[in-house]
């Protein structure tokens, strides 16, 4: 496994929120979470990032703890995008996207030709390259989400994190983004790790599942093993029907009105 939970336990003051999680995730794959609000989905994301530690257990990129690697050395390896991110000062489209490049960047250098390339070429996989010299706090909030996955696409690490990346998307621009992200995955070798709510959007596109409730991990695997009537009940409290559907090429949740 490329990223590794072992026997996690976290907690905020007085509140458990993870309890013995432990999982694994492979290079070259799409990785979903799923489970009910609260269940510690974006805890989850946050120890994978390096924004929290665990109080118990450890997080391994690469055999290595996460805890001994320097923030520069996480910026060059792992990218976030998430739902809440925002920025007050009024930057431009483009300058927010530039910012990618800053773990690759000395300290007292300014971007050079090959970093502007990349960030213009994220901007135009995405959709955004005609609003660049938009204020970023004058964007919708499903522009400003797809500004910040272009920035994430121009940081260029093998891993990227996406917590509910799609919640201000239309279904457009959701299938776009979903489509680089498993171009990146097949032809580039990249870990995306993503925090989804459409549980049929991600029986989908996931390589594979995890399901989470309560701050325990319920299942774990590939959709067809994993997307099941039972577990689907379990952790969402809800009866569906679960069938393959040929259009979609993948399970699929049906639930009455």
């Amino acid at each position: 496994m490329a990223l590794k939970m072992d026997n996690i336990n976290f907690s905020y003051p007085g509140q458990p929120v993870l309890h013995q999680v432990s999982c694994g995730f492979n290079t070259g794959q799409i990785h979903v979470i799923l489970g009910p609000n609260g269940s510690g989905k974006t805890t989850l994301i946050d120890l994978m990032a390096g924004l929290s530690s665990p109080g118990q257990g450890q997080v391994r990129l690469n055999h290595t703890p996460l805890s001994t690697l320097s923030r520069t050395h996480l910026a060059r390896k792992i990218a976030l995008v998430s739902q809440n991110y925002n920025i007050r000062f009024p930057f431009s489209v483009k300058d927010v996207v530039l910012m990618g490049r800053h773990p690759y960047i000395d300290r007292f250098s300014s971007p050079s030709a090959r970093d502007r390339a990349m960030a213009e070429d994220a901007m135009a996989s995405t959709g955004i390259f005609h609003i660049k010299h938009k204020k970023v706090t004058e964007l919708s909030g499903g522009e400003k989400q797809r500004c910040v996955f272009a920035r994430a696409l121009c940081q260029d690490t093998p891993y990227i994190l996406l917590d509910e990346a799609f919640s201000s998307m239309d279904i457009h621009h959701t299938m776009h983004l979903l489509r680089i992200l498993k171009q990146s995955a097949t032809h580039q070798d990249k870990t995306v790790i993503a925090v989804l709510h459409d549980i049929n959007l991600a029986a989908t596109w996931a390589d594979t599942l995890l399901l989470i409730k309560s701050g325990r991990v319920i299942d774990q695997g590939p959709p067809e093993s994993v997307f099941t009537e039972e577990n689907i009940k379990q952790v969402f409290n809800v009866t569906p029907r679960v069938a393959f559907n040929e259009f979609s090429n993948s399970f699929q949740a049906f639930f009455k009105a």
